[in-house]
């Protein structure tokens, strides 16, 4: 019986796609709402082991696709809430099959990352290991190549359509000291160290099963070879978090000329009624109505969600009939308005900067739009079938990536919702002068883990610029975080509410905001020095 269960157990179709698979499931409840972040530190190690067992056969590409599914299957998870979509018009099963297709399509697409990179570590590691590499040296190769393969391919993602889930981010909001090595090199520094102390867990592995007699140096005179696998991934372990204990201890320094009192207003709109009367007249009476009593608190400006208003009128002839502008010239205090603005002839989520006088001072167009949302992919084939899931019936445009948020109080860093999980377009702001980090979000009819993970990203944003970040949002979780990722308020889930925060502008840069993303580079460059270094010792051998 035991003997069957064993065969079962290592059964390539079986047993080890179940290992892969629930090694993903580990991994997937790390973020919020599980929040247990020590599981990554083991989670990718299993699937490392199964892609590597044997350098020379083809590359098993069910192992990392099952990974794959397990981890950004059920982190993303929350996308099924875009079900029902029957005040859109859409039938109840075109509903559910529209929320199933993008939960699986985004999937898949998270799962595309360790794919690629299982196919592209078998073949960078294919020729020597047909030439007889020695199995500690073909080890370090691979950790090394492995964590920069697995750095790149996060990194070109996050130049794509869709982002969400850095490795690094299963760290948040908890594990502050490994999220501040974000101020060197982004994120990614954190996923590369995730990934490495995985990638010596699993050779540790491959050293301990790996015969005696296959060994270089016989056990007996030296210590057993997993030994320094283990001792490496704990060394960095401890550098990695004494590091960012260190960044994270820094003092602030913040001044009272550069501190500012900011308003936030999260109204509480349900999407499903936004755009008809019901959501017009809600949105109306709870964002004036915020901004009226923040203004009566003293704040110097006031900040409202993405799409407060889902209707153009700012630059529009109803712009002096809406109350909120009434309420701005009447008040004089400045605001930060989520709304539609118009680029080109066609619409964009904007936030705009209106002056006390009601007068657009600036506007921040939305450069990463979500898809079928906000804009149709391929809308020349597909706008006819699925054109009604966009505002208005009409496909949004992106924003200039290039952009910048100028205030009456210095420059913002400024995102709109789903932009949190692109931290190169924070990053090239604060570059560009940004002193603060304000973004707006929607977040509805999202659960509350989606949206803990979004205050996640915005957290990291914080801490990578070294900037304080305000978020407002229509349904929760608005929140104040400082530079450090210390949350100062975070709101409550679908209720109504506005909140007083005093931040501080901030100027100096992070290695992160001046120089980008070096370190993945850095470790591509390491990783093809080492083999070419090791491709010269096999032939000279």
């Amino acid at each position: 019986m035991m003997k069957r269960l064993q065969l079962n157990l290592f059964n390539p179709w079986l047993g080890r796609g179940a290992i892969a698979l629930f090694s993903g499931v580990l991994m997937g409840l790390a973020p919020a709402p599980f929040h247990l972040w020590l599981l990554p530190w083991g989670a990718i190690a299993p699937l490392w082991i199964l892609v590597t067992a044997s350098a020379t056969s083809r590359p098993l590409l069910r192992y990392p696709l099952l990974w794959g599914i397990g981890y950004y299957g059920l982190a993303l998870s929350w996308i099924v809430d875009l079900h029902p979509l029957t005040w859109m018009g859409i039938p109840w099963l075109g509903s559910v099959a529209i929320a199933l297709f993008a939960w699986g399509f985004i999937t898949l697409w998270g799962a595309a990352i360790p794919t690629v990179w299982c196919v592209l570590l078998h073949y960078a590691l294919r020729p020597l290991a047909s030439r007889g590499l020695g199995l500690g040296r073909l080890a370090a190769l691979r950790i090394v190549l492995g964590t920069g393969l697995w750095c790149a391919l996060e990194q070109l993602w996050s130049y794509g359509p869709l982002d969400w889930t850095f490795v690094a981010y299963t760290q948040s909001p908890i594990n502050l000291p490994l999220l501040h090595l974000g101020q060197l090199s982004g994120p990614l520094t954190g996923s590369a160290v995730l990934v490495a102390v995985n990638g010596c867990l699993a050779e540790a592995w491959h050293a301990w099963s790996t015969p005696a007699s296959q060994r270089s140096t016989p056990p007996l005179r030296r210590p057993h070879p997993s030994r320094s696998f283990l001792l490496t991934a704990a060394g960095l372990v401890l550098v990695a978090h004494l590091v960012g204990w260190g960044l994270a201890s820094q003092p602030l320094r913040d001044t009272p000329a550069d501190a500012l009192t900011v308003g936030l207003v999260q109204g509480n709109v349900p999407t499903r009624i936004k755009l008809f009367e019901e959501g017009y007249q809600m949105a109306i009476a709870h964002y004036t109505q915020g901004y009226e009593a923040l203004a009566a608190q003293g704040v110097d400006v006031v900040l409202m969600p993405e799409g407060a208003f889902p209707w153009q009128w700012v630059g529009t002839a109803r712009q002096a009939q809406n109350p909120l502008h009434q309420a701005i010239v009447a008040a004089g205090v400045p605001a930060w308005v989520g709304t539609v603005g118009r680029q080109n002839g066609r619409y964009t989520q904007t936030l705009f900067t209106l002056l006390g006088d009601g007068s657009v001072y600036s506007q921040y167009n939305k450069v990463k739009l979500v898809p079928l949302g906000e804009y149709v992919p391929l809308e020349q084939t597909l706008g006819q079938v699925i054109g009604r899931l966009s505002l208005d019936r009409t496909s949004m445009v992106p924003g200039n990536p290039n952009q910048v948020l100028d205030t009456p109080f210095g420059r913002a860093i400024a995102a709109i919702c789903y932009e949190s999980a692109f931290p190169w377009l924070f990053r090239q702001q604060a570059a560009q002068g940004g002193e603060f980090i304000i973004t707006a979000s929607n977040n509805d009819p999202y659960r509350m883990g989606m949206m803990a993970q979004h205050h996640a990203h915005d957290l990291m944003r914080a801490i990578e610029t070294n900037r304080y970040a305000l978020r407002a949002t229509n349904t929760g979780l608005s929140g104040v975080v400082d530079p450090h990722g210390r949350t100062l308020w975070l709101s409550e889930y679908q209720t109504l509410q506005i909140h007083v925060a005093t931040i501080y502008r901030r100027r100096a840069q992070t290695p992160y905001s001046r120089w980008g993303n070096w370190f993945t580079p850095l470790l591509i460059v390491l990783g093809i020095t080492l083999w070419l270094w090791q491709w010269r010792q096999t032939r000279l051998v």
